[in-house]
């Protein structure tokens, strides 16, 4: 990847002349379906500049899961900067959410209501691939309404070799869609947002002024030409956070578990009781070195909240790091469980 941003061929992608920008775009558009698609720096850029064209009037209001990264790990960028409202819908644990809810939430025409004009669905979301029917029927459902979907995919590939469905049959019917090209693919930086032809123009527009317009970043887009020759490699890491979850379940420790069904791809929750010891506590251990820790091994996980901690495979874990991971985590679970 590194060799590859040494030699990558450069331009000014603002005017359009940055040769290798245009390759992954080009490929990025045809990999989803779509007739376009803009390099940008983030997933969040990205999904903000979605939201704005989609929701192109003052007073729109847009809909998503209560458990959507938009909603609560962006700012708010859709009504910070945007102008647009959205409006959580509960989550069902499978990621979809109930469309008679959707329906319940859909504004009348009357001029002291918002403006009902976009979905968002994130896939996956926590590491859960949404089913494909719900999406099918999702999609006709905004069809009769005449509602702009949008798809955040920020790990849309683990959707798709976790599914093993192509990524444009998954995103099939939908206006927009935003993919990482970090996170599990390994690029330093980067995310593509697709759509129609006129999507992408004013994409770029936008893009602009929000501080996207980036001058020869051939650099960056040729480690994601290099991160999009990963995809199929993602099932190994699918394959590492499954053993690690049956590993945490096979200690049958009352204090922390998994819900198998819920490892899909490469990233799960294990959940713990907080009246024992609180996520956060047993995340800083694991990254701790101490008298107990005599192998040096640390563990980086994120604790979600009290009782959720979630632990995330990427190209760079190798079978021995799992290895040494489940090792470390056997301690400090032994460390807090009484009964073990």
């Amino acid at each position: 990847m590194r060799e590859a941003m040494c030699n990558a061929e450069v331009g000014d992608d603002v005017f359009g002349e940055d040769p290798t920008v245009k390759k992954l775009e080009e490929a990025a558009a045809k990999m989803v379906g779509m007739e376009a698609a803009i390099f940008v720096c983030s997933g969040t850029m990205g999904n903000l500049i979605a939201i704005m064209i989609h929701c192109n009037v003052r007073g729109n209001e847009a809909y998503c899961g209560e458990d959507a990264h938009c909603l609560l790990y962006e700012q708010c960028g859709a009504s910070q900067i945007g102008g647009v409202n959205l409006r959580p819908i509960r989550n069902n644990i499978d990621g979809t959410f109930d469309l008679s809810e959707l329906q319940a939430k859909l504004r009348k025409d009357r001029d002291h209501e918002p403006i009902s004009k976009l979905v968002l669905v994130e896939n996956t979301i926590h590491g859960k691939i949404v089913p494909q029917s719900w999406l099918k029927e999702l999609v006709s459902f905004c069809k009769e309404r005449d509602l702009k979907l949008h798809m955040d995919g920020a790990r849309l590939w683990n959707a798709s070799v976790g599914s093993k469905q192509s990524a444009e049959e998954i995103v099939s019917g939908f206006d927009s869609v935003t993919f990482c090209l970090s996170k599990g693919l390994g690029a330093p930086v980067g995310s593509l947002l697709c759509g129609s032809k006129s999507f992408i123009t004013e994409a770029r527009r936008i893009r602009k002024v929000l501080g996207g317009g980036m001058r020869q970043v051939g650099v960056l887009a040729a480690a994601g030409l290099v991160a999009l020759e990963h995809i199929p490699n993602l099932i190994n890491d699918h394959k590492r956070a499954f053993v690690l979850a049956s590993m945490i379940n096979d200690m049958q420790s009352t204090v922390f578990t998994v819900d198998l069904s819920t490892v899909q791809t490469n990233m799960f929750s294990m959940q713990v009781n907080s009246n024992v010891v609180s996520a956060t506590k047993f995340a800083q251990c694991l990254q701790q070195l101490d008298n107990d820790n005599e192998d040096k091994i640390i563990v980086k996980s994120l604790a979600l909240n009290d009782s959720s901690v979630r632990f995330v495979f990427s190209l760079e874990i190798t079978d021995n790091d799992l290895k040494l991971a489940i090792q470390r985590i056997r301690q400090v679970i032994k460390k807090f469980d009484p009964k073990l």
